[in-house]
């Protein structure tokens, strides 16, 4: 239970000695965060079932929410679930497909909280490594377990499989393929097509990061609807509370703001990478709101502190595959500035 605990909050950034208390201070880019407010009509929203409307049960069946996301997806509402963050998903999705004893696997690294949670349901955990070429490594023909979890855009390293290798593996297992598509909004492609083309691939994603809604928890997951059905029956039955609800429908309604802010991110994502670039870091290429950048001398550690002293916080990683660089979520334009000046300050190392 310790070592759950350990890795539960290793995952959620958090900050040995760190106090709350002093967030203020500090520029925050440890856990990709979205820097811009939500829609000014998410807030409208949840303030119109503030009062008389709070006495009231929610929708269980997050209708509203639900049809507002098969509009601008292109799907019905029977292919369509909401969920207390994309966490409860993928949670559900191995409560509902992976027994006791039976296997599920992950690329790593990617979220390693798939293997927590298939833990929890006392399900085996299989990892795959990936080449220098970022492609899974030791992957079989034929993949018999019964759920793979694929990363894309992988976290934490940003790159993305394409469309072709995703349908190519679709084909390959017999479990379900989950392509957990957290920070799609920051990419060029999504495989929301080869849902409809395969019974076998779930998509799921967050509110957190493209809609600036992490505070909230708010999920989803495109499928077949058998499969959706398979997950409601597994579900907390009021699983989203109205103001969740609200916001949900209005963040997703709200298309012009939202491709505003992800505009803007992607634009200080490529400023952030050349300036890095010029100081000596070597920049996977990104698909995120975030990028893997790594210092001349591959010292994550050094670079880190550095950061810390400065009051900017970026996330370090302890596992030996990814220590040597630093995840930085991307920020405001000034944020990244102060940043850049930063790394310069603490130089490239020996």
């Amino acid at each position: 239970m310790i070592a759950l605990r350990h890795n539960i909050a290793e995952m959620a950034g958090y900050v040995p000695g760190f106090q709350p208390e002093d967030i203020a201070s500090y520029i925050k880019l440890n856990t990709n965060e979205n820097p811009y407010p939500p829609s000014p009509h998410v807030t409208e929203a949840i303030a119109k079932e503030v009062g008389e409307g709070l006495r009231r049960y929610p929708d269980a069946a997050s209708r509203l929410a639900r049809e507002e996301a098969g509009r601008l997806y292109g799907f019905d509402p029977s292919w369509i679930i909401m969920a207390n963050g994309s966490d409860e998903v993928l949670n559900n999705l191995i409560r509902a497909f992976a027994g006791e004893g039976e296997e599920i696997a992950y690329i790593h690294p990617s979220y390693s909280y798939y293997g927590t949670l298939a833990e929890v349901q006392g399900a085996k955990v299989r990892t795959f490594g990936l080449t220098e070429e970022f492609q899974p490594e030791g992957m079989p023909e034929r993949y018999d377990g019964k759920l793979l979890f694929l990363t894309n855009p992988n976290a934490p390293l940003g790159f993305t499989y394409s469309q072709n290798y995703i349908a190519d593996l679709a084909g390959r297992i017999s479990g379900m393929l989950v392509v957990d598509e957290a920070y799609v909004d920051f990419a060029e492609e999504n495989s929301l097509e080869l849902v409809r083309s395969f019974d076998n691939v779930v998509v799921t994603r967050t509110f957190s990061k493209s809609y600036s809604l992490a505070g909230m928890r708010l999920g989803l997951a495109i499928a077949r609807p058998e499969v959706i059905a398979a997950l409601n029956k597994i579900r907390d039955h009021y699983n989203l509370d109205r103001l969740a609800q609200a916001a949900a429908t209005a963040a997703l309604h709200d298309q012009a703001y939202f491709l505003d802010c992800v505009a803007k991110i992607k634009e200080t994502r490529a400023w952030f990478t050349a300036e890095l670039e010029k100081i000596g870091y070597h920049v996977i290429p990104s698909s995120g709101n975030y990028v893997f950048a790594t210092p001349p001398d591959r010292d994550g550690t050094r670079v880190y502190q550095g950061l810390y002293d400065r009051k900017i916080l970026v996330r370090h990683f302890t596992d030996p595959k990814l220590r040597h660089g630093l995840r930085i979520t991307i920020g405001t334009k000034e944020e990244m500035e102060r940043t850049i000046q930063a790394l310069i300050e603490i130089g490239p190392g020996c």
